[in-house]
């Protein structure tokens, strides 16, 4: 069949990532012309890597989503010219590919007596999850990422009438109910036949959108030649209503046994777009490594592997020494410490260590354990593969004092538990290449319990302004939690960090003088931006834990959130699935905020009087 192709592609950045090259390459096999229409901008390099497909490349504002791209892309061919193909395929950025080679797909369709088709279906509901449908549910459809009108329909008045007659499409949900959903029943309702190659029908009572929620088994038992990036990305509310969480993780290890597919495109283009916290959950990037054995399936002789470790207290000093025994023994150690005397005691009790060089320093007391880091690591990052983080800890600001210690323990036994454990977190660095930042999560006991869901503390406009002193640029977002080391604990490939130090040469003026407030100093949008750093040096981050606390991180959190679903389920709303209690407990506070914004009118109105000056209406405010 003769082929025209409109391709639709929006990037904030206006780059255009090598997946798309990848994709169009196999597509051109099978399409003979291209028309690509870009919504918002376009860089040089961009249009250079679109110029291999096309010569009619239309740049235009970032208006109407894909629809009006479409329409857009079918005005400038012109309808009555499309009777010059045999097949119109419409399809956009939001897809990967191929897996397989699209003219299998292209080989089976053409058997088929259809008017239009596409890849996959999204199976109806009787419900409208949007509040948009005009019917009140959605439809089977062709999901609209991928849509091909043969001459029959393409050719026809009703197909022209569809797209002239299109209202401009302002948002994501408008174009679901005026097109995605509309476009197969409406020209079905007209006469035409459609259907789509996965054909997943076994599934349609098992998932709406197998694509989505199912794409190992689409490619797999059906050899669809895409996959849909959103799998990666998707909020995590929705995943969890819909499965428990491991698609995105099966799809990764799919493409990666059992495909040549690769998966440095994936990468390219979620690390530079997408929220680290959004990708750290769908793909599941907790490793959880033994500790009294090796795996031993990778050969890390070769890494050139050091600790960074600052002591503080000397009361500590011995306690430190069991953890900076898990090192390997070709690993270089830099202490930093506080005083002569501790310098010396250290040496001292440390020198039976098996290293490769143990070095002790002593530095200002500025900067606390970051400080030191900071300074001393930057001589050195060249040196070395991986380094590791850690300090004694105290936590002496939350009281029982046993708090503290468990938040010591918890960081310390996860970054430096084992020497088992040790070498079975580097394997996982030599296995992973984009690894490039590894930490405990973060503590939810006791005082710090309110980490979870305020992990940005003060810190979120401190850590913006940091990202630009430091050009480091990674998307960041308030409502998404950092995956970040708040105890200050982990390990890094030093590539992952490089960011850090390549715009601004650490000194320890840098630092603020003691004593710190508890949040939202220089110091703890240090401790957020190493993620950010890593991201926009293409790696990701990560949690890991020891075997036996991960044991406690899952008792931990399961007796949590059962003692709040008790008192919801009793005392409150009542029972529902994860995302029917979480909306409906957003409801009742929602309702409980405006009360008190009401109440906090009226006082302010009752205290601010006719001629009442600027600093007397500030200070009634206060």
């Amino acid at each position: 069949m003769k082929r025209i192709g409109i391709f639709f592609m929006y990037d904030r950045d206006g780059i255009v990532d090598d997946y798309i090259p990848v994709m169009l390459r196999d597509l051109q096999k099978n399409i003979e012309r291209f028309v690509i229409v870009i919504n918002g901008k376009l860089t040089n390099d961009g249009q250079k890597k679109l110029s291999e497909f096309s010569d009619e490349i239309i740049v235009r504002e970032n208006k109407g989503l894909d629809v009006w791209a479409y329409k857009t892309g079918l005005e400038h061919i012109g309808f009555s010219n499309l009777s010059d193909y045999d097949e119109v395929v419409m399809f956009n950025h939001t897809m990967m590919g191929p897996v397989y080679p699209f003219a299998e797909m292209f080989g089976t369709m053409e058997k088929k007596d259809l008017d239009f088709w596409g890849i996959s279906e999204f199976y109806a509901t009787d419900f409208d999850p949007f509040g948009t449908m005009p019917k009140g549910y959605i439809p089977n459809h062709i999901q609209s990422y991928f849509i091909v009108a043969r001459k029959s329909l393409a050719c026809s008045d009703d197909f022209k009438k569809y797209w002239e007659e299109m209202p401009m499409i302002t948002g994501y949900l408008d174009s679901i109910s005026r097109h995605e959903t509309r476009f197969t029943k409406h020209f079905e309702h007209l006469g035409y036949k459609w259907g789509v190659y996965v054909d997943a029908e076994e599934y349609k009572n098992i998932s709406f959108q197998p694509m989505v929620t199912m794409p190992k088994e689409m490619i797999k038992k059906y050899r669809s030649p895409i996959f849909k990036r959103r799998t990666f990305m998707q909020d995590y509310n929705v995943v969890l209503g819909e499965t428990g969480g491991e698609t995105a993780y099966e799809l990764w290890k799919f493409l990666i046994e059992e495909t040549d597919y690769d998966m440095d495109l994936i990468w390219d283009n979620l690390l530079r777009l997408e929220n680290m916290a959004d990708l750290k959950r769908n793909l599941q990037w907790n490793y959880i490594l033994p500790s009294q054995y090796t795996n031993g399936k990778s050969d890390i002789s070769n890494l050139r592997v050091a600790l960074f470790m600052h002591i503080y207290f000397g009361d500590l000093i011995d306690d430190c020494k069991r953890y900076i025994e898990s090192m390997p023994e070709n690993a270089d150690l830099f202490i930093t410490t506080n005083s002569e005397t501790q310098a010396e005691e250290i040496r001292n009790k440390y020198s039976d260590v098996k290293c490769n060089h143990l070095f002790v320093k002593v530095v200002p007391n500025k900067g606390r354990d970051i400080g030191p880091f900071l300074v001393e690591v930057q001589e050195h990052l060249d040196e070395y593969d991986i380094i590791c983080h850690a300090h004694d800890k105290k936590a002496g600001q939350v009281s029982p004092g046993t708090i503290g210690l468990s938040f010591a323990y918890k960081c310390f036994e996860n970054t430096l538990g084992s020497k088992q454990y040790v070498r079975n977190l580097l394997e996982v660095f030599k296995n992973n290449p984009r690894a490039g930042l590894l930490m405990p999560p973060p503590p939810n006991h006791g005082e710090y319990y309110i980490t979870m869901g305020l992990e940005w503390g003060l810190n979120f406009e401190n850590t913006k302004k940091l990202m630009e002193e430091l050009k480091i640029s990674a998307p960041i977002d308030e409502k998404k939690e950092p995956i970040a080391a708040l105890g200050s604990y982990f390990w890094a490939r030093t590539d992952a960090l490089r960011p850090v130090f390549e715009n601004k040469k650490w000194t320890y003026d840098d630092f603020p003088s003691e004593p710190l407030p508890d949040d939202g100093t220089y110091l703890h949008a240090i401790e957020r931006i190493y993620p950010f750093a890593a991201q926009s040096n293409g790696y990701y981050a990560g949690w890991v834990l020891k075997d036996s606390d991960a044991s406690i991180e899952i008792t931990n959190l399961n007796h949590m959130v059962r003692e709040l679903n008790k008192t919801i389920f009793f005392a409150g709303q009542g029972a529902g699935n994860w995302n029917h209690v979480r909306m409906e407990l957003e409801k009742v506070y929602r309702v409980a905020f405006r009360h008190r914004r009401y109440e906090r009118i009226r006082h302010i109105l009752g205290v601010i009087k006719r001629g009442d000056g600027i600093k007397a209406i500030k200070k009634k405010l206060k």
